[in-house]
């Protein structure tokens, strides 16, 4: 090791103290790029989780200075003790699980035939992928009111109908207005909007798997029903567990198209998980009901990762 004076004196300074400085202040230099954004996540993230957790165990209307400490009392009251919220809450959970189901078993049935038709066209693929897109790309709450035009009493949809002579599949008081339909012509709107990135995916998993494969099936015999179903299908298993993770996981937690289009109404047969958590945090006539509303998400993050235990345990079982 040689050493090397200092510009100051006599004293040696060998070299791998010059590295071992330089790696501090390549170190400072770093730290320093990366505290605002460390600042910014424990401001917003870390502070605001644990501020919302405390909040759970506590009862306050957002503007009196002191909380009431109810330690579990909230999530009990959530589940069965409370008889002004829990029903309530049993309606929305009942809800959110018929959507959670619905939405990713309707976009997966729909998503996949979509990206195995679109994959063997060849004329104008680039176009026909960009118009299935585009559901996806439009504003939410543009498309949420559009959608509530088209499907109230006088919209373009009974229109249609009445025209085709499908008046008996009209509904006088809205697709929205009739505790019937409601709840199953939302599930087809949030299916709408989540079916073009499963297309995508799917397109994506499909462009990717060796044509040696497609091509030995149909050499064995197997038409193109067979190959879908026997070959392609268990392949893209991967793809469609994420889709169906993402879909859970908007359904779950997504509450705008409700708020938007039905307020949960007609008389809560649209209610979910979601908009009963902003309801009690926004819309309780400043009633004490901040921590019910915080309990309620916890709840809901809780039931998330639960169902994405879930999903990862049986994919990895599969494949």
């Amino acid at each position: 090791m040689t050493p090397r004076k200092t510009s100051g004196g006599n004293r040696p300074v060998s070299s791998a103290a010059l590295t071992r400085g330089r790696r501090v202040r390549e170190a400072v230099t770093g730290y320093a790029f990366v505290l605002p954004a460390v600042a910014l996540f424990a401001l917003m993230g870390v502070y605001t989780v644990g501020y919302g957790l405390a909040l759970s165990f506590a009862r306050w209307n957002g503007f009196t200075p002191n909380w009431t400490w109810v330690g579990f009392g909230n999530y009990l009251d959530l589940l069965y003790r409370d008889p002004a919220h829990a029903p309530a809450v049993h309606g929305a959970a009942l809800h959110t699980l018929v959507v959670v189901i619905a939405v990713p078993l309707l976009t997966v049935a729909v998503g996949f035939p979509l990206a195995v038709a679109l994959n063997r066209i060849t004329f104008l693929r680039s176009a026909f992928r960009t118009v299935f897109f585009l559901p996806y790309v439009t504003t939410g709450i543009a498309v949420y009111y559009a959608w509530t035009y088209v499907l109230q009493p006088d919209g373009s949809l009974n229109y249609i109908l009445k025209h085709l002579g499908l008046g008996t599949l009209s509904q006088p008081q809205g697709f929205l207005g009739n505790p019937t339909t409601a709840l199953p012509t939302l599930i087809v709107v949030m299916s709408w909007g989540a079916i073009p990135v499963a297309m995508l995916l799917y397109l994506t998993g499909l462009q990717s798997i060796d044509g040696s494969i497609i091509d030995a099936a149909h050499t064995d015999g197997a038409g193109n029903l067979r190959t879908a179903t026997a070959i392609i299908w268990p392949l893209l298993r991967p793809i469609t567990a994420a889709v169906v993770m993402l879909n859970m996981r908007d359904a779950l937690q997504g509450f705008q198209i409700f708020l938007v289009m039905t307020f949960g109404g007609p008389g809560g047969h649209t209610n979910v998980l979601g908009l009963e958590t902003y309801k009690l945090a926004f819309f309780s006539n400043l009633t004490p009901t901040l921590g019910l509303s915080s309990a309620l998400g916890w709840m809901l993050f809780v039931a998330a990762l639960v169902l994405a235990g879930i999903n990862v345990r049986v994919l990895r079982r599969r494949t």
